[in-house]
């Protein structure tokens, strides 16, 4: 009788130990199969980062490469006196182009955490600030319209400011990376007052 006793126990014991070593190996390939599906879709979930990221710096970017090879020349602007440190043509170039750098970088940032959803207002002001930057060009230096020039300078500062705040309350890293770009909108308003009054 006793021997049956202990026969079943270990029957038993064997058994649990059977069903906890199948339980821990189904688990262990679940994890396993998690691991793969959680790596392939990180790595999805990344190549769509880095592709959205590329359009959103390559677009603004290449827009103002042709803004500035259509109508970035300007013989009064290169022919007039101006002090030493007074920025020169290719500086104000090259601040445009790394403004919409720095704004295009921001506004994926914004993206990224779906701010354009909950604040549709902060793609009306990013977009109201490259299409002022890409205005300026044209309107001061191909038509002369200097005073025009002025106030485009006045009203990409404050979308720049509306920018500053709509997206630090979404990401605030995309906020301080549009905080470079109040110096550049200052140095264009310098080279166009200095335009006005030539």
């Amino acid at each position: 009788m006793a021997s049956q006793q202990d026969e079943l126990k270990h029957r038993s014991t064997t058994k649990s130990q059977q069903t906890e070593q199948y339980t821990k190996s189904a688990h262990d390939k679940d994890s396993k199969s998690n691991k793969n599906i959680n790596r392939s879709t990180r790595k999805q979930i990344a190549k769509r980062g880095v592709k959205s990221l590329t359009i959103a710096l390559s677009i603004p970017l290449l827009l103002t490469l042709i803004d500035i090879s259509l109508f970035g020349s300007s013989y009064q602007y290169v022919s007039m006196e101006k002090p030493f440190w007074f920025p020169r043509l290719w500086a104000l170039h090259l601040a445009c182009l790394g403004s919409s750098l720095l704004m295009g970088l921001s506004a994926w940032l914004v993206w990224a955490e779906g701010g354009f959803h909950r604040q549709p207002m902060a793609i009306i002001l990013y977009l109201a600030q490259l299409g002022l930057s890409l205005a300026w060009d044209p309107v001061v230096f191909k038509a002369g319209a200097t005073r025009i020039g002025l106030v485009l300078c006045v009203a990409l500062f404050g979308v720049l400011i509306g920018c500053f705040r709509a997206f630090k309350n979404v990401n605030p890293i995309a906020g301080d990376l549009v905080k470079p770009c109040f110096g550049w909108a200052v140095l264009l308003s310098l080279a166009n007052l200095k335009l006005v009054y030539h």
